[in-house]
């Protein structure tokens, strides 16, 4: 199936869960930021048998989702759309105009089967704006004094993963984790490169709180290992990749310890 994409918005992906209705919560703050509508999708397998019931489903999940939306009171655009199609290929087509695509870590629909593990991977490779993930079982709670986590080193998207990082941080006025990673052999001035271009950041968003943690290790690993209160992990493509793969039925290391959601973002 194809079709045209909307103007630019924030998508959500809805699927009657309580994941996607937490997903587009926290979506209203990335929406009004950027001055664009949040858009509420969702998507028909084009394989369903039963459209007449997936119809009836998908637009009782969407009037749930507006309606918690709305209860946030914040005044933020609503568009609703019920869209027939392959999902993965959906999204990755949506994701053409919009601005950042959100989906629930968990969930009883289509997203829930289509959108964990290595599917999430591929939706964070191939689609055209940032991904996120979104877990927090109480929007309201993650809030504030959670940490938003991301990894300073020397890769190529660094720089934009890290404006990333330190806007999240400001929008939801919350600490920046910043964790300096450090690779064996590459010796003090690989150090000082990374350090610098953190503090340049923080030069950037003086009224962004900063704690830096030298660590060897991926941003994943670190937040399976640490009890760090960590409401985001800002990542780019090559660790969103490696920390999708904590995101699933079976292994929930870092969502389970750490409660956290993924933000990926690409280059």
């Amino acid at each position: 199936m194809t079709h045209t994409p909307s103007p630019p918005s924030v998508v959500v992906g809805i699927d009657g869960s309580d994941a996607a209705i937490h997903a587009a919560q926290w979506a209203v703050d990335e929406a009004l930021s950027r001055d664009i509508p949040l858009r509420l999708l969702h998507v028909i397998d084009a394989a369903s048998e039963d459209i007449g019931l997936e119809v009836e489903f998908a637009e009782a999940a969407s009037r749930a989702a507006n309606a918690a939306v709305e209860a946030t009171g914040k005044p933020v655009r609503v568009d609703s759309a019920v869209i027939r199609g392959p999902v993965e290929a959906t999204l990755v087509d949506e994701s053409r105009a919009a601005e950042l695509l959100c989906v629930g870590s968990v969930g009883i629909g289509q997203f829930a089967r289509r959108l964990l593990g290595s599917t999430a991977a591929s939706v964070a490779r191939s689609a055209h704006c940032p991904v996120a993930v979104i877990f927090a079982r109480d929007v309201a709670q993650r809030s504030g004094a959670a940490w938003i986590a991301v990894a300073v080193d020397e890769s190529p998207d660094n720089d934009t993963v890290l404006g990333t990082a330190m806007t999240e941080a400001r929008l939801r006025a919350a600490p920046v984790l910043a964790l300096l990673v450090e690779r064996p052999g590459r010796g003090e001035k690989h150090y000082h490169q990374v350090d610098q271009r953190l503090a340049g950041w923080i030069r950037r968003y003086p009224d962004v709180r900063v704690r830096p943690v030298d660590t060897r290790h991926r941003i994943a690993q670190f937040l399976a290992d640490n009890s760090e209160p960590v409401q985001l992990a800002v990542v780019g493509s090559a660790d969103g990749d490696h920390i999708t793969r904590f995101i699933g039925p079976v292994s929930h290391a870092v969502l389970d310890h750490a409660d956290c959601s993924v933000l990926v973002v690409r280059h």
